[in-house]
């Protein structure tokens, strides 16, 4: 606290004019009696000045001050692309040496503020409004300067001149001067595709000054890598085929090359939906049930699905007078079905099938090859299934979980869920099944079978496999043993979760991505990465997550009691993170998979060099120069000199009281009044 030179200031009592012009016509008459050589003229002006002093009431004034130290910035980018090489290490040795170098200049409040980008921004290293919003809060009287420390990445710089900050704008670049990079950029990609269809990305693998090609590995959902080769520096399609229905998400990443400054940006990742065109099913009756109505009205009832059905309402082998053009109102087209348009079909459904002459023993064939090359097949059996033309006798015995195994059951039982099915996906959770037994009608025919393959999901009467579910190849099969499924559609007896069951079982076997019964999957929402394990088997008590900066992470995982494993956990990184449990990987993206600010690596002083010259401050590498020494310089004053960086010393104050003392105090003008007066009196009579 100080105070301040007092300064002599008027506070007149009276208007000037008041004063001004008696004081006038008074002088003026002193100066004639002073002229005439009058006695006591001059002794007659003192009074004269005591009274326009004591009107004019002269002051002396005085503020107590508190001095305001001046506030300088300090911004450090903590970005992605800081990461890179030493400039971490680089950055933090340089915000210790400022520090360090400020913390001896008087009068001086440092602030170091950090840019971390939050998750999910995709805007890159917004740096400048970052500095902006710094300095917002400070008075532009008492800002001194600002240093940044950076790689020099900086997105958000306005075209042009940018505005004057008011005080001197210092940047410290990290890394090295000539830094060289490759980067693998995604020009194009589609966000969805046909399941079935490929689609076009467009890629360029860009390193300036190389000539040449560049080796590009392509992993889709984290299973195992394709490559294929791209020429450096030009932009190229590459195809890729859409297998399943959901998000695929596609990782890919080039080749290293010579003397690179990271890998970082030599990969890239993109999502893509897959989407089922039209799911075609062909539904075979082998002959006229009360169930059959029920699997066409199921599949018919669903917008996405094309039915094919064919119900045998005659046989062939028949023998009667009927006419053959009245057998059918169209002709089995078996060729065209079984040998030419098979594997446009996505489910084949065999409803009471039995073997029939007019279909040639190589049409089974196709059929297997058909299940083992990706297909599904459903058989859904009754009493036929029992007799010497059953389709366990043809090829497709190769392909069934079971085969018959006696004469069927016709007595009431309620399907239960086996142990696996409280796990798989197609019978986890169905309605009514929380009780024992469950709240189900009961069904009224049960086949006797023996299993050779596969898992049981369902039993019904005597424990006996009821609902199958195998694995063949690349394809999928399932056997409903009992032909009485529709009385749940009928309500008997309170029905049961016919459709539901049936629409997962379809959809399983149609390898859809949210009924696989042994799959890790990996969800961003929001600020958590959600891991979900199923499996028809516990599994291991954890998982290991690689976040999106290589760092890895440990997630124990939470069993649930339908064949679930689940963990969260919280993230603060936009980008890929991939979750393994040791046999299966899965990949989860957050905010941007390719981060702007990752785009480009190399360090550079362009971007910021508007601002520097803008504020007239300074800039130099870390790795050639180091941090200069700083001093404080007046506003109008260089601000950069050989080794050394100046701020502004703006001395600003607050003034915290003033004091107010007259110049002569009322005796003293009172006693030089009268003193005039009687001197005068006493000169004039002599």
């Amino acid at each position: 606290m100080t105070w301040a030179i007092p300064d002599l200031v008027l506070a007149p009592l009276v208007p000037w004019p008041a004063i001004a012009v008696p004081a006038a016509l008074a002088f003026g008459l002193a100066a004639v009696a002073i002229a005439r050589r009058a006695r006591g003229a001059w002794w007659r002006l003192l009074p004269l000045l005591v009274l326009v002093l004591a009107l004019l009431n002269p002051r002396l004034a005085g503020e107590e001050r508190t001095p305001l130290d001046d506030v300088a910035v300090v911004l450090v980018d903590d970005s992605l692309s800081q990461t890179v090489g030493e400039r971490r290490a680089q950055t933090e040795a340089a915000l210790r040496a400022v520090q360090e170098r400020l913390a001896r200049l008087p009068n001086l409040e440092v602030r170091v503020e950090r840019l971390r980008p939050g998750l999910g921004q995709d805007e890159g290293t917004e740096l400048y409004g970052a500095l902006r919003r710094a300095l917002g809060d400070v008075p532009r009287r008492r800002l001194a300067g600002a240093v940044l420390i950076t790689d020099g990445q900086v997105h958000d710089v306005p075209e042009g001149a940018p505005a004057d900050v008011g005080a001197p704008v210092h940047v410290l670049l990290t890394g090295q001067p000539g830094e060289r990079d490759r980067r693998l950029i995604v020009e194009q990609a589609p966000s969805f595709g046909i399941v079935g269809d490929s689609v076009r990305l467009r890629l360029r693998v860009e390193d300036p000054g190389a000539a040449g090609s560049a080796r590009v590995t392509m992993r889709r959902d984290g299973g195992q890598p394709a490559g294929f080769d791209l020429p450096l520096n030009a932009s190229r399609y590459v195809s890729v085929p859409i297998t399943h229905g959901g998000v695929s998400v596609l990782e890919l990443e080039a080749a290293a090359g010579a003397n690179e400054l990271s890998l970082a940006n030599n990969r890239a990742a993109l999502t893509v939906n897959g989407v089922r065109d039209r799911l075609r099913v062909l539904l075979v009756s082998g002959e006229p049930h009360p169930g059959e109505r029920t699997w066409r009205n199921l599949l018919k009832a669903d917008p996405s699905v094309d039915l094919v059905h064919f119900t045998i309402l005659r046989p062939p082998e028949k023998d009667d007078a009927t006419p053959l053009r009245e057998l059918a109102l169209i002709s089995f087209p078996i060729r065209e079905l079984f040998e030419e348009k098979l594997d446009d079909f996505d489910l084949i459904i065999f409803d009471r099938y039995r073997r029939r002459v007019m279909m040639p023993l190589d049409y089974y064939d196709n059929i297997v090859n058909y299940v083992r090359r990706g297909g599904a097949l459903l058989m859904a059996v009754g009493p036929e299934f029992n007799d010497p033309f059953n389709l366990s006798v043809t090829p497709i015995e190769n392909v069934l979980p079971a085969t018959p195994g006696g004469d069927p059951l016709a007595e009431g039982f309620v399907p239960r869920i086996t142990d696996l099915g409280k796990r798989h996906p197609v019978t986890a959770g169905l309605p009514g099944a929380e009780s024992d037994p469950p709240v189900w009608g009961r069904w009224l025919r049960q086949v006797v079978t023996e299993q050779r393959s596969g898992v049981t999901v369902m039993t019904g009467a005597a424990d006996m496999p009821l609902l199958i579910l195998d694995h063949v190849g690349e394809g999928r099969v399932a056997q409903i043993l009992s032909d009485t499924i529709w009385l749940w559609s009928r309500g008997f007896e309170g029905g049961g979760p016919q459709g539901e069951l049936l629409r997962r079982l379809a959809h399983w076997l149609m390898k859809e991505p949210a009924l696989e019964e042994d799959v890790l999957r990996a969800e961003v929402r929001g600020q958590q990465l959600h891991i979900e394990r199923r499996s028809l088997e516990p599994g291991p008590p954890e998982a290991t997550v690689t976040l999106p900066d290589g760092r890895e992470r440990r997630v124990r995982l939470s069993e649930q009691d339908d064949g679930r494993a689940v963990a969260a956990l919280t993230i603060d990184q936009s980008g890929l993170y991939r979750v393994t449990d040791g046999s299966r990987t899965a990949v989860a993206a957050a905010g941007s998979l390719n981060p702007i600010e990752m785009a480009e690596l190399p360090a550079t002083p362009d971007r910021l060099k508007p601002v520097v010259e803008a504020s007239g401050g300074g800039l130099r590498w870390l790795a050639s120069e180091g941090a200069p020494d700083f001093r404080q310089v007046g506003s109008d004053r260089a601000a950069v000199g050989r080794g050394w960086w100046g701020l502004n010393a703006n001395r600003e104050y607050l003034v915290t009281a003033v004091r107010d003392l007259p110049l002569l105090p009322a005796p003293l003008l009172l006693l030089l009044g009268v003193g005039g007066l009687v001197m005068a009196w006493w000169r004039e009579g002599r």
